[in-house]
């Protein structure tokens, strides 16, 4: 094995329940059409609170997260609690917004433990910092290995607003102490809300 596959083989055995990083963007060749409109910087806008009554979730407090030193996105410290990754969008404004929750601690089920059950259909609302809400409503539910996992698909662009919930799944690998598999729930609002 090449020193660099083996590199790359211990980062996915590093990562624990993290999910892999966004993309890196790379800046534009030309400038954007004068006619396009930039979306208003965000400010202070953050989410506040997350409702998913289908799976007896009631979140009133995100945590801020970010990535670690190898570029893995980090899961909440508290088992408990869900977290927003700070680059991606503030849910209800455009592009994917990416929340994540672990399934599981020692003591038992967490937050997101339940996150494989939702359908297409169920509602997602997530309450902001500046009084609105934004309400979804789930596409799909994907289970993926944490070695092929669909980076572009949950960091890239999306149409109109929408979502991403990730937590852990599939089989436990004792050893490594992680999950093998990652759950993606994937949500967007509707014109028909």
């Amino acid at each position: 094995m090449r020193r660099a596959e083996f590199f790359l083989l211990c980062l996915v055995f590093a990562a624990g329940c993290a999910a892999p990083a966004p993309p890196q963007v790379q800046p534009a060749a030309a400038p954007a059409p004068a006619t396009v409109e930039p979306v208003p910087p965000r400010g202070d806008v953050r989410p506040v609170g997350l409702s998913i009554p289908a799976i007896g979730v009631e979140e009133s407090q995100l945590v801020p997260l970010g990535l670690d030193q190898a570029g893995q996105l980090t899961p909440p410290s508290d088992f408990r609690r869900v977290g927003w990754y700070t680059g991606s969008p503030v849910p209800g404004d455009p592009g994917p917004a990416v929340l994540a929750g672990h399934v599981d601690s020692r003591s038992g089920p967490a937050v997101f433990f339940r996150l494989r059950d939702l359908k297409p259909g169920d509602q997602v609302t997530v309450r902001r910092s500046d009084g609105r809400s934004a309400t979804f409503r789930v596409d799909t539910v994907q289970r993926y290995p944490k070695d092929a996992f669909p980076t572009a698909a949950v960091y890239g662009p999306a149409p109109g607003s929408a979502l991403r919930l990730i937590t852990c799944g599939g089989g436990f690998d004792a050893a490594k102490r992680s999950y093998r598999d990652n759950i993606v729930v994937y949500a967007s609002t509707h014109w028909d809300d």
